[in-house]
């Protein structure tokens, strides 16, 4: 199996770190600006995302499993391409701080031939959001 795990820790209360996950006002500045997002288990959304040549995907997802302040999970697909993925955020309190840890499995269902599904692609773009977007985005609110 190809899984990703990405693990950070925030200066930020969990609190903050959940909203960042949750609100798609909060979610815009640091992920991607949805159309629509909520917090609940059967919620789908999508959006759209590019390759690493230009193309184009539409992802489909649906929230699998929510416990507010500790997970958040949802299934990640890909508009007409064989395949089906689950995303998770794990939080964990630390003091004043907050560890977040995500686990993408499913990556082995996606198109092989295709080097956009590359698990490295997914690596480097998880650790980009968590270590450097999300990252930044929280530091900004302390």
């Amino acid at each position: 199996m190809k899984t990703v795990v990405v693990e950070e820790m925030y200066e930020a209360t969990i609190q903050t770190v959940w909203k960042a996950l949750t609100d798609k006002e909060e979610m815009k500045k640091w992920y991607f600006d949805l159309s629509e997002f909520k917090a609940e288990v059967g919620f789908e959304f999508q959006f759209a995302g590019q390759g690493v040549k230009g193309e184009h995907y539409m992802h489909l997802c649906k929230i699998t499993e929510v416990i507010p302040l500790k997970r958040l999970q949802y299934s990640w697909a890909y508009e007409n391409l064989k395949g089906f993925s689950l995303v998770t955020f794990d939080l964990f309190k630390e003091g004043n701080k907050t560890r977040l840890t995500l686990t993408h499995t499913g990556i082995e269902t996606f198109p092989q031939d295709n080097t956009d599904f590359d698990l490295k692609n997914f690596e480097g773009g998880w650790t980009a959001l968590l270590t450097k977007y999300l990252k930044e985005y929280l530091a900004k609110l302390s």
